[in-house]
């Protein structure tokens, strides 16, 4: 690599907004080196698509800049070290718990994979973030790991089990990224509402965040990432049904919509569970918009089966989907169990697609000619209360949290509007 050629270290992101939080971790402690140029892919493994794409890009950059370092991380090179290990292309493998220790990037030039137990891990070491390039709303861990053990998910054994932020430290990373100008934030990890437990005290995650309300000035919009329905603790309905600051918008963690199914995957809940939750959340906050993960295709799924989750979508009223075609882990026990055809999946999953499009067209057309409050991001748009896309004309700066009348709806189902 030439003077005239110098590249900058980079760190690629796949997965979830943890995973987002942890890169920017990695970037404040990357070495900058005159004469090393490091590309970081802090990879995902929720499904072997996701684990796909994550050797693709290596190979890809690897083609593209042959002389620079590439060093894998994440859930996947947790999960398998040996597959990353393998590949001619990449220089070193770090496990995800190793990955965010600063002192970790001198081992380098010594040691090709450096990856732990992470079942050994008992606490979270509290990680400070000052800011999100481009980004106005700022992610905020909480928690990391998971106790559970659902049948198809693999993500545990790359993440551990489930250890809290004590509350302190999520203050003091709060009163950083307010110093910093952020006004959003969404409360991150891999199980929130199983915080707690392993602190003084045992806060349940309603608690903690009410304390953090209490404790720290300036938040004006905070978000949750995906709760589990059988987890919501009083303080979090008391927060929902009264805290304005806490957004209208809840992201559940359902995955299907039959009994026989959600006993297979062992989730904690029942399709009656689900159902009576949305209705409390919205007798309590009747403005509040709810999503779901849902999987297309477990194994085992009839078409009876599948129907039960299809209807779900309209009788729990789930407009924020993320739909997963289920993907097969190895070392997972429903791995293991007979398996539906691919093209079955693929099919169940457009279905669901499709219904929950059909609740977002017919939402969203209610909301013509009503005030929406939006902060704006790039391009004069920006995100509802409710997590819509809307564009608002008129000389706003990126940042700034604005109200606007709804005038029309775009064919991607943004909203436009204007302020006053």
């Amino acid at each position: 690599m030439t003077k005239n050629n110098i590249m900058k270290n980079k760190v690629e992101t796949f997965g979830c907004r943890l995973n987002a939080f942890e890169s920017k971790i990695i970037e404040a402690n990357l070495p900058s080196e005159n004469n090393v140029a490091r590309v970081v892919f802090n990879s995902c493994a929720v499904t072997s698509e996701a684990v796909r794409q994550v050797k693709q890009s290596i190979r890809k950059e690897r083609r593209q800049n042959p002389d620079i370092e590439i060093i894998v991380t994440g859930c996947a090179a947790q999960i398998n070290p040996d597959v990353f290990e393998q590949m001619a292309e990449v220089d070193h493998v770090i496990g995800n718990e190793e990955k965010l220790n600063p002192d970790i990037w001198s081992r380098l030039p010594n040691e090709r994979v450096i990856v732990n137990d992470i079942m050994n891990i008992k606490e979270t070491a509290p990680q400070m973030v000052a800011g999100f390039k481009g980004r106005f709303r700022a992610f905020a861990q909480i928690q990391q790991g998971c106790d559970h053990r659902c049948t198809f998910c693999i993500i545990p054994y790359g993440r551990g089990n489930s250890r809290s932020v004590p509350i302190g430290e999520i203050v003091k990373q709060f009163r950083l990224l307010i110093k910093n100008g952020y006004k959003e934030f969404v409360l991150t990890g891999v199980d929130i509402t199983s915080y707690g437990p392993d602190l003084p005290g045992q806060p349940r995650l309603g608690t903690m965040i009410k304390r953090l309300l209490k404790n720290v000035d300036g938040i004006e919009r905070l978000r949750l990432s995906s709760v589990d329905p059988s987890e919501i603790d009083e303080d979090l309905l008391d927060l929902i049904a009264n805290e304005k600051r806490l957004m209208p918008s809840l992201h559940l963690s359902v995955q299907a919509g039959n009994d026989l199914i959600l006993k297979r995957m062992k989730r904690r809940h029942l399709r009656d569970d689900v159902i009576k939750l949305s209705t409390l959340l919205r007798e309590i906050r009747p403005d509040i918009v709810l999503g779901a993960d849902l999987i297309a295709g477990f194994p085992t799924e009839t078409d009876e089966m599948f129907k039960q989750t299809i209807d779900l979508i309209s009788e729990a009223e789930l407009l924020h989907l993320h739909i997963f075609p289920y993907s097969a882990r190895v070392g997972t026990p429903a791995a293991k169990m007979p398996q539906v055809t691919s093209n079955t999946k693929k099919m169940r999953a457009r279905l669901l697609r499709e219904a929950g499009a059909e609740l977002v067209t017919d939402y969203l057309s209610k909301r013509v000619g009503r005030n929406e409050t939006v902060l704006l991001e790039q391009n004069d748009t920006g995100y509802t209360d409710q997590f819509f896309p809307m564009k608002v004309s008129g000389n706003h700066k990126p940042g700034e949290i604005v109200t606007a009348k709804v005038d029309n709806i775009m064919e991607d189902n943004t909203l436009v509007g204007s302020t006053s």
